[in-house]
Protein backbone atom coordinates (compact mmCIF):
# COMPACT_ATOMS: atom_id res chain seq x y z
CA UNK A 1 0.00 0.00 0.00
CA UNK A 2 1.27 3.65 -0.77
CA UNK A 3 2.26 5.87 2.82
CA UNK A 4 -0.03 8.73 2.58
CA UNK A 5 2.02 11.61 4.26
CA UNK A 6 -0.34 13.66 6.36
CA UNK A 7 0.02 17.78 6.93
CA UNK A 8 -3.74 18.11 9.10
CA UNK A 9 -5.99 17.55 12.32
CA UNK A 10 -8.61 16.52 10.50
CA UNK A 11 -6.44 13.91 8.26
CA UNK A 12 -5.31 12.78 11.75
CA UNK A 13 -9.31 12.27 12.96
CA UNK A 14 -10.07 10.45 9.55
CA UNK A 15 -7.20 7.95 11.07
CA UNK A 16 -8.28 7.60 14.32
CA UNK A 17 -11.88 6.52 12.87
CA UNK A 18 -10.39 4.07 10.53
CA UNK A 19 -10.12 0.20 11.98
CA UNK A 20 -6.38 -0.28 11.48
CA UNK A 21 -3.62 1.67 10.00
CA UNK A 22 0.11 2.67 10.79
CA UNK A 23 1.59 5.98 11.30
CA UNK A 24 5.21 6.84 11.29
CA UNK A 25 6.54 10.18 12.61
CA UNK A 26 9.79 10.64 10.65
CA UNK A 27 12.49 13.11 10.87
CA UNK A 28 13.95 14.20 7.30
CA UNK A 29 17.51 14.83 8.38
CA UNK A 30 18.14 11.89 10.42
CA UNK A 31 19.88 8.55 9.45
CA UNK A 32 18.20 6.15 11.98
CA UNK A 33 14.62 7.48 10.67
CA UNK A 34 15.88 7.05 7.08
CA UNK A 35 16.65 3.37 8.05
CA UNK A 36 13.19 3.18 10.08
CA UNK A 37 11.30 5.02 6.76
CA UNK A 38 12.67 2.26 4.72
CA UNK A 39 11.84 -0.78 7.01
CA UNK A 40 8.54 0.57 7.07
CA UNK A 41 7.89 1.23 3.39
CA UNK A 42 9.59 -2.92 2.98
CA UNK A 43 6.49 -3.53 5.12
CA UNK A 44 3.43 -1.21 3.99
CA UNK A 45 4.68 -2.19 0.65
CA UNK A 46 3.35 -6.17 1.33
CA UNK A 47 -0.01 -5.24 3.08
CA UNK A 48 -3.13 -3.91 2.45
CA UNK A 49 -2.94 -1.66 6.10
CA UNK A 50 -3.17 2.04 5.38
CA UNK A 51 -0.30 3.41 6.01
CA UNK A 52 0.49 7.32 6.72
CA UNK A 53 3.55 9.24 7.54
CA UNK A 54 4.36 12.68 9.71
CA UNK A 55 7.25 14.88 8.34
CA UNK A 56 7.90 16.16 11.76
CA UNK A 57 10.12 19.06 10.54
CA UNK A 58 7.00 20.21 8.31
CA UNK A 59 4.53 19.50 10.80
CA UNK A 60 5.34 20.02 14.46
CA UNK A 61 2.15 20.65 15.89
CA UNK A 62 0.86 17.37 14.18
CA UNK A 63 3.31 15.67 15.52
CA UNK A 64 2.95 16.71 18.91
CA UNK A 65 -0.57 16.57 18.59
CA UNK A 66 -0.06 12.31 18.15
CA UNK A 67 1.82 12.57 21.22
CA UNK A 68 -0.57 14.35 23.60
CA UNK A 69 -3.41 12.51 22.03
CA UNK A 70 -1.79 9.25 22.53
CA UNK A 71 -0.08 10.00 25.92
CA UNK A 72 3.11 8.47 24.61
CA UNK A 73 6.54 10.69 24.64
CA UNK A 74 7.40 11.99 21.02
CA UNK A 75 10.23 10.39 19.64
CA UNK A 76 11.53 10.10 16.34
CA UNK A 77 11.99 8.16 14.04
CA UNK A 78 8.58 6.59 16.12
CA UNK A 79 5.82 4.43 14.64
CA UNK A 80 2.43 3.58 16.00
CA UNK A 81 0.05 0.54 14.51
CA UNK A 82 -3.51 1.85 15.80
CA UNK A 83 -6.43 -0.37 15.99
CA UNK A 84 -10.21 0.99 16.32
CA UNK A 85 -8.70 4.72 17.81
CA UNK A 86 -6.18 2.90 20.26
CA UNK A 87 -2.30 2.56 20.02
CA UNK A 88 -1.70 -1.08 19.88
CA UNK A 89 2.09 -1.38 18.81
CA UNK A 90 4.34 1.63 19.11
CA UNK A 91 8.51 1.55 18.70
CA UNK A 92 11.00 3.91 17.78
CA UNK A 93 14.28 4.32 16.58
CA UNK A 94 16.07 0.32 15.33
CA UNK A 95 13.24 -0.96 17.17
CA UNK A 96 10.86 -0.42 13.92
CA UNK A 97 11.49 -3.08 11.44
CA UNK A 98 9.42 -4.57 8.71
CA UNK A 99 9.69 -8.19 10.41
CA UNK A 100 8.06 -6.41 14.12
CA UNK A 101 5.54 -4.87 12.46
CA UNK A 102 4.68 -8.12 10.45
CA UNK A 103 4.58 -9.65 13.95
CA UNK A 104 2.06 -7.17 15.44
CA UNK A 105 -0.17 -6.61 12.84
CA UNK A 106 -1.32 -10.47 12.71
Amino acid sequence: MTVKQITAQDELKNILEQEEALLLKHSLTCPISSDAKNQFEKFTGQTELPAYIIHIQENRELSSLVAEHFDIKHESPQVFYIKNGEVKFHASHFDITAKKLEEVTK
